[in-house]
């Protein structure tokens, strides 16, 4: 169950702040989400620590901590050194969408309209490119940036259009992002209200896609040797792993099931017997505990060990068979 309340919010950044501890190799990671845990939980002095802690290190994606930061900042009260933080990432002009995203909805977040939508800009200006296909990341930029406009009053330019084109949902966007959609929770017209029911649902949809793209919903997968060593050391757990060929088929299929319910961003986590016995040590839990098996993969994954699914069809196999995709499980 995703936490909900602020003391849980507390609860899972200590977790994965332990975790870190033990995993330094991916403390970047798990500490991001504790704080971004701590924001939800509104302990936003106690998130600022944890960007600070990161920066004064060597992280791998400073603009992105930094960005966070200036968001977290401007929340509490530190208008001006988050004003500061930005204006040093656009001076910066990272190639990665995420801090840009980041700064630009900081900005529109404080009716910094114009700062926003000059943010949305650079970056597109940066990153999004004629010749190659257009990526989810700097799809969402084009869409902030569309959103942006719209409450500026801005005719659609060329960019708009790429925007409403890789729109998904079933609003479009001009809808999604009417300014004058605020109004209709004030009407006392039911079929209104219903209406406005449905683009707040649909924006709530895009935007619950959006946030789980860094972690994706992973699948736990055992290398015969590794589910061999782990049935023999904890025989309760046969019951989930009937044999290893059957192990492989319901992977491909809880998949293939999960792609076909519109679950984006899906992976395959690979487990190691050492590895897992840590975690269970660390959660103070029996190995031979079933329910442990599916928060061992949310762990891997929110580590950054998922490897996407599914693999491009000359790709070799996830199954580690060696054959590719389209001749192994991706036939099936």
């Amino acid at each position: 169950m995703r936490p909900d309340t602020p003391a849980e919010h507390i609860a899972e950044a200590e977790r994965l702040l332990r975790t870190a501890s033990r995993y330094p190799e991916d403390q970047e990671p798990l500490v991001l989400q504790a704080a971004a845990h701590l924001e939800l939980a509104d302990e936003r002095e106690r998130a600022s620590a944890l960007y600070d802690r990161l920066l004064a290190g060597s992280p791998a994606d400073p603009h992105l901590i930094k960005a966070l930061q200036a968001a977290n900042l401007w929340e509490y009260g530190h208008e001006a050194e988050a004003r500061a933080l930005i204006a040093g990432i656009r001076a910066a002009a990272p190639k990665d969408p995420a801090p840009w995203e980041v700064i630009a909805e900081a900005l529109e977040a404080h009716d910094e309209l114009e700062d926003s939508h000059a943010a949305f800009t650079e970056a597109a200006a940066l990153l999004v490119r004629e010749d190659e296909p257009l990526s989810i990341p700097a799809t969402a930029l084009l869409t902030g940036r569309h959103r942006v406009r719209r409450l500026l009053a801005l005719p659609h330019d060329d960019w708009d259009m790429v925007a409403d084109t890789r729109h998904t949902g079933p609003i479009p966007l001009d809808e999604l992002h009417d300014p004058k959609r605020i109004w209709a929770l004030g009407s006392n017209d039911p079929a209104e209200l219903r209406a406005e029911i449905a683009r707040l649902r649909a924006e709530l949809g895009d935007r619950r896609a959006a946030l789980s793209r860094p972690f994706p919903v992973a699948v736990l997968h055992w290398p015969a040797a590794e589910l061999a060593e782990l049935l023999a050391s904890y025989p309760a757990l046969q019951p989930e792993y009937p044999s290893h060929e059957a192990h492989l088929n319901s992977i491909e299929a809880s998949l293939r099931d999960l792609a076909s319910s519109g679950t984006p961003n899906l992976g395959i986590v690979t487990g190691s017997v050492p590895s897992y016995e840590a975690f269970a040590a660390s959660e103070k839990t029996s190995p031979s505990s079933p329910s442990l098996l599916a928060e061992y993969a949310t762990t891997l994954a929110a580590r950054g060990k998922a490897v996407p699914w599914p693999p491009a069809p000359s790709d070799p196999c996830w199954c580690t068979s060696g054959r590719p995709y389209t001749d192994c499980h991706g036939a099936r």
